[in-house]
């Protein structure tokens, strides 16, 4: 399992990459990669600005030969979150592409560039180090938590390289597939999926660099026979596939399109099925444990779950007392615990938080599912209310009130997400306005949406804004969630 990306290796002269009209062969990828790895080689940790381009594609592949372990930054992120994310995992070096603008707290570090142009065509296929072992740390995600600062997932090559050869197995996934997304690089779905699948089955990545309907349409009409996605851009393509025939017959002809990162709506399934005669396949993974079910390219029709384990995986459900369930009947819940080579290897400087994820030899996922009896998941929802999936991100309450109790017009605020069609969920904020002598003026709710863009990223802003007097609690001080929908 050494060698990640045979093709890397065998100089294939087959297209990797391609983003937009820039692109590199295997063979070109390879001599792009080696030079930098060989930069890095035996730096502890570095840090990677990770736009939507092909240099973030090539400083992933270069860590990972290299053997040092890469942290992706998302390049819209706050002041704040950034800080606490660079001070957690001290990178000893920051990749990123010429002439790339970063902030501070990166441009702090020592950096090196990635260059993305390939070989002359004469020139002899690059000599690539020897990859280390399948335990070595290749990534420290940061993902939110629910009650603090986001914690680093340290993810080994064995855990990417296990999840890869499963979807491998469930979706059928060739040398022969092209890969079209627009994922943003910095997470799972994106970057390990979207980037490192297609290179370790020696296939093709075509990124859109900006997600649009237009651009789906294109590329899969061109030589695309795979779509990911979040419920976000299937929303927008199955509204826009019932007026467009070409956007229709593109997504017809596809091999697979396969939504995650969050619950695709019933009534998307349905309007891209009337739309274009196709079915979108969901699966279920977190930043913790990559990839667990999947519904199989060649198994039934199991619209609304997230299918069936995938090899290797072990899934179960535990009822509050932590005993097992062995219900098969599509409506006794519990929540779904896992174990397998596809686990993460620690948080960050978190043994205490790693710990307290396990049960045993199970990780806690925290999510909450029914089984069918076909063997099939169904995600209902979070042991705790806190987890908000909106757009595709998974987003935690806490840090978003974090942020707003750090606005001067702010004495209290709670944050919780409500349906929304486009969206998957929207964020709420709740929010008890500063008084007395000092506070000044009350707060807006775009000044605060604002506020929270700016220490976190867009994507966390609240989308409403309510002010209240005060805000529903238990005995013990606890926030009362529930009731504020109520």
């Amino acid at each position: 399992m050494n060698v990640l990306f045979p093709a890397l290796h065998d100089a294939s002269p087959a297209i990797a990459l391609r983003f937009g009209d820039r692109a590199l062969s295997y063979r070109e990828l390879a001599a792009a990669a080696a030079p930098l790895a060989g930069r890095i080689a035996g730096e502890s940790r570095v840090a990677l600005w990770a736009t939507p381009t092909l240099e973030t594609a090539v400083g992933t592949v270069a860590a990972l030969l290299a053997g040092v372990a890469a942290v992706p930054v998302n390049p819209r992120i706050g002041e704040s979150e950034l800080a606490h994310i660079v001070a957690d995992s001290t990178p000893s070096l920051v990749l990123a592409a010429p002439g790339e603008e970063l902030p501070a707290a990166l441009a702090a570090l020592p950096r090196a560039d990635i260059e993305a142009a390939g070989p002359a065509a004469d020139s002899e296929p690059a000599p690539l180090p020897y990859e280390p072992v399948d335990e070595t740390p290749a990534l420290v995600v940061y993902t939110s938590g629910t009650t603090g600062p986001p914690k680093g997932v340290v993810l080994s090559r064995r855990a990417i390289a296990h999840t890869l050869d499963a979807l491998e197995d469930a979706w059928q996934w060739t040398a022969a597939d092209v890969l079209v997304h627009a994922l943003p690089l910095f997470h799972v779905h994106g970057l390990i999926l979207g980037i490192l699948g297609p290179l370790r089955r020696g296939g093709s990545v075509h990124h859109l660099g900006r997600f649009s309907t237009e651009g789906v349409a294109r590329e899969l009409s061109a030589d695309g026979t795979m779509l990911f996605g979040v419920p976000t851009m299937y929303h927008r393509l199955a509204a826009e596939a019932g007026r467009d025939p070409v956007l229709a017959k593109a997504l017809a002809g596809a091999r697979l399109l396969v939504s995650g990162s969050a619950a695709l709506p019933l009534t998307d399934h349905q309007r891209l099925a009337a739309a274009t005669g196709r079915r979108v396949i969901e699966r279920y993974g977190m930043t913790e444990t990559l990839m667990n079910t999947s519904v199989r390219a060649d198994g039934p029709e199991a619209t609304g779950t997230v299918g069936v384990p995938l090899p290797g995986v072990y899934v179960r459900l535990v009822d509050d007392t932590g005993q097992a369930i062995e219900a098969s009947d599509g409506e006794t819940v519990g929540e779904i615990q896992v174990r397998g080579p596809n686990l993460f290897t620690e948080y960050l400087n978190r043994p205490d938080a790693t710990s307290a994820a396990f049960d045993g030899g199970w990780f806690r996922t925290g999510d909450m599912a029914v089984r069918d009896p076909a063997g099939n998941y169904r995600i209902v929802g979070r042991k705790a209310t806190d987890l908000i999936k909106s757009g595709g991100y998974k987003i935690g309450a806490g840090e978003i009130e974090n942020a707003l109790l750090a606005h001067p017009g702010v004495a209290e605020a709670a944050v919780t997400g409500e349906p929304d069609e486009d969206l998957g969920e929207r964020i709420v904020a709740w929010v008890v306005p500063a008084t007395g002598p000092d506070a000044g003026p009350a707060p807006t709710a775009e000044e605060l949406a604002e506020h929270v863009a700016r220490q976190l990223a867009p994507h966390k802003r609240p989308r409403v804004v309510h002010f209240l007097t005060a805000l529903p609690r238990n005995d013990m001080g606890k926030i009362l969630k529930r009731d504020l929908h109520a």
